[in-house]
This record gives C-alpha cells, sequence and structure tokens, in this order.
C-alpha cells in the first residue's frame, strides 16, 4: 500500500506542474483578449454612461471622471423618448425589424429544404443562381424598385421595405441554411418518410427542430442588418411618422448637434435591442457560425 502511494504521489505532482504550466502559457492569450475586449467595449461603456450624465458635466469633464462625482440622471431618456419622438421611432423600427426579419428566415428555411433534400429539374443550376445574386448590391435596385412600388402605393406604408429587405436577405439565408441542411442524417429523412411523413411533416417535425442553430445564427444576422439599416429607410419609408429610430438619430444630430447628452442617449436606445438580441442568443450564434462546415 506505501508502495502504491509513493508512486502515486510523483504522478500526481506531475498533473499538478502540468497544470501550472498549461495556465501560465495561456495566461499571454487571456491578457492580449481582455485587452482587445476592453478596447472594443470602452467606446460602448462611454456613451452608456454620457446617456445618463447631465448636460452640465458633460460639457466640462471626460465620462471616466463620472464615477468620481456620481451624478447621474434619467432625464435624458425622458426628454428623448417624450419630447424628440425617439419612442414613436423605436416602435417602428420593431414594427419594420421584426417581419423583415421572420418573413425571410421562414421563405430561406422552407428554400433551402427544398434545394437539400427535394428532388426537381434544374435544381443545382437554380441553387447556383442563388449563390450569384449575393453579388448583387442593394444599391444598384433602388431605382427600379421605387418605380415598381409606386402604383401600388406600397411607399405609404412598411410594405415596400419589408419585400425589399426580404428580397436581397433571401440568397445569403439560402446559401447558409442548404449548407446545414443538407449535413442532417439522410437515415433520418429517408427513415420518416418510409413512415409516411409528408414533405411539409417532414420539414416541419424533423429538419427545422435539428436546425435551430443555423436559423437562429441568420435570424440574429437578419435582425441587427435591419436594426441598424438606415439607407432603405431613407429610399422605401417616406412618411415622417413612420421613420425608424436610424433617421430619427439623424435628424436629432442636424438639430441638436451640441446636445451630446441626448445624442448619447438616442444612440443607446438605438444600440440597446442589437446588444440584448445579441447576448441572449449567443449560444446559437455561435452554434450557426460553425454551420455545415461539420458533418
Amino acid at each position: 500500500m506505501t508502495a502504491v502511494a509513493e508512486e502515486q504521489v510523483p504522478a500526481r505532482e506531475r498533473t499538478t506542474s502540468e497544470r501550472i504550466v498549461r495556465f501560465l502559457n495561456k495566461t499571454p492569450i487571456h491578457v492580449a483578449l481582455g485587452i482587445i475586449a476592453l478596447i472594443w467595449l470602452a467606446p460602448t461603456i462611454g456613451l452608456f454612461v454620457t446617456s445618463f450624465r447631465p448636460r452640465s458635466d458633460i460639457q466640462v469633464t471626460g465620462w471616466w471622471e463620472s464615477f468620481l462625482q456620481f451624478r447621474f440622471t434619467l432625464a435624458n431618456y425622458s426628454e428623448v423618448l417624450s419630447g424628440q419622438g425617439m419612442l414613436q421611432a423605436f416602435i417602428n423600427t420593431l414594427l419594420i425589424a421584426v417581419p423583415s426579419t421572420l418573413i425571410p428566415v421562414a421563405l430561406a428555411s422552407m428554400a433551402a429544404y427544398a434545394f437539400s433534400w427535394l428532388h426537381f429539374p434544374f435544381r443545382d443550376g437554380l441553387f447556383l443562381l442563388v449563390v450569384a445574386l449575393l453579388m448583387i448590391p442593394v444599391q444598384v435596385a433602388f431605382i427600379p424598385l421605387l418605380k415598381l412600388f409606386a402604383p401600388t402605393g406600397l411607399l405609404n406604408s412598411y410594405g415596400a421595405i419589408w419585400l425589399t429587405h426580404t428580397a436581397f436577405a433571401l440568397p445569403f439565408g439560402i446559401f447558409l441554411l442548404r449548407n446545414f441542411f443538407i449535413t442532417l442524417p439522410r437515415d433520418l429523412i429517408e427513415a420518416a418518410r418510409i413512415d409516411g411523413s409528408s414533405t411539409i411533416g417532414i420539414f416541419r417535425t424533423i429538419v427545422v427542430p435539428l436546425s435551430v442553430p443555423a436559423i437562429a445564427a441568420y435570424g440574429i444576422f437578419q435582425f441587427l442588418w435591419v436594426w441598424n439599416d438606415l439607407l432603405m429607410a431613407l429610399v422605401f419609408v417616406q412618411d415622417g411618422s413612420q421613420w425608424p429610430m436610424t433617421k430619427a438619430i439623424q435628424n436629432l444630430l442636424s438639430q441638436y448637434g451640441t446636445e451630446w447628452h441626448l445624442l448619447a442617449a438616442g444612440a443607446f436606445l438605438l444600440m440597446a435591442v442589437p446588444l440584448i438580441v445579441f447576448f441572449s442568443l449567443q449560444r446559437y450564434f455561435v452554434q450557426g457560425l460553425l454551420a455545415g462546415s461539420v458533418k
């Protein structure tokens, strides 16, 4: 028993030393990543702190000095939301972003399923055509789309911007989801067909539940793109009462160029929802980035 214990002690010591060496080897990497993260987060932290500071303090001291004085207020957000119309702009942004995300996610999922598991004429050629559409910039379609939507009255509602966001989001969504769908086990799909499941039933009960990470990652990409979009809002949303926050902040900047407390509050309101969406769905986002990379 003593001999066995003496033999186990060196092994235990070697294991501990290896852990120490491994930790020391990774420490420079952790320090470097921490510094990079701090540099990236510094502007966001500064904007967040500035949005709660009184105007008089912003004009004389930096945001990092506010922790010494500890003078914060909610009046900036109250004024922006009530007096500057940002609350309505926030609602307008939700009305634009949510349908412009759900519609392409649903259509891209069904199209990707068809390109992956259904057999129809010219399937591969049509998929290559969809991939080629990724190279078309959205800016070249603005004038034709305006002429197309003008007689329909869609420019007086959100219909035009919903359709435009959907059209230009579908190629990337189909490409991303199709690469994930083809990695699903073929035996599982064939077993469901043998059991009598329909094409829609296989898509609804097997493909979609197994592909939640990829679908969620695409939804995050699309939502963040639409939420932060300004160009399409300028072109297709022509009613001032329907402008999103990106356009409302632009007007706030031109009218109150020196009112940094209002600009900071409005800008952080615009950033808050994407941050919440990203961090709440982060695990799906990371899994979706690897969609189709491993079979």
